[in-house]
């Protein structure tokens, strides 16, 4: 079994949500004490295409909080990347159910990405594809909000 050190995001295309929440993720990552901030970020996509760059609003509202997106190439979600991943955080139900059926479970670990906020808030984080600057910023956002309720799981869970 391969070293379980990456935690992985998971959406459609691996081209708007995933990359955002990784490099979300990555960003706060580096300012936690080891064994965290050892941990790598990664995205892909259920249905991606390679090679891809993010979406350009993507880049856009990421750079606008100083995390560079520019560099990103989209890539599919397989097997080999679930059996690194400590844990695997979705942005919908649909994506999660996928990840659960279509792969051979590598980690109990795998969470809709706002799993961990409490009762009566949105879990899923809505597809802003093909839409405005602000639908991509209110995605952006609800990423932000999530990032301490993750970081806070891995304090709990990662153990190195």
């Amino acid at each position: 079994m391969p070293e379980q050190n990456i935690i992985t995001f998971v959406c459609t295309a691996n081209v708007c949500r995933s990359p955002m929440a990784q490099h979300l993720l990555a960003h706060a990552l580096g300012a936690q004490p080891e064994p965290l901030r050892s941990l790598r970020t990664a995205s892909a996509g259920l249905s991606a295409y390679g090679g891809d760059a993010a979406s350009p609003n993507s880049v856009r509202v990421l750079q606008s909080v100083g995390i560079d997106l520019s560099g990103h190439a989209s890539q599919r979600f397989t097997q080999a990347l679930f059996d690194q991943s400590f844990a695997v955080f979705c942005m919908t139900e649909t994506h999660r159910l996928l990840v659960k059926t279509q792969f051979q479970a590598a980690t109990p670990h795998v969470y809709l990405m706002r799993e961990f906020l409490p009762s009566g808030v949105e879990k899923e984080i809505p597809d802003p594809y093909g839409m405005d600057r602000e639908a991509y910023e209110v995605c952006r956002d609800s990423m932000v909000e999530a990032v301490p309720s993750i970081l806070a799981f891995l304090k709990k869970e990662y153990k190195k």
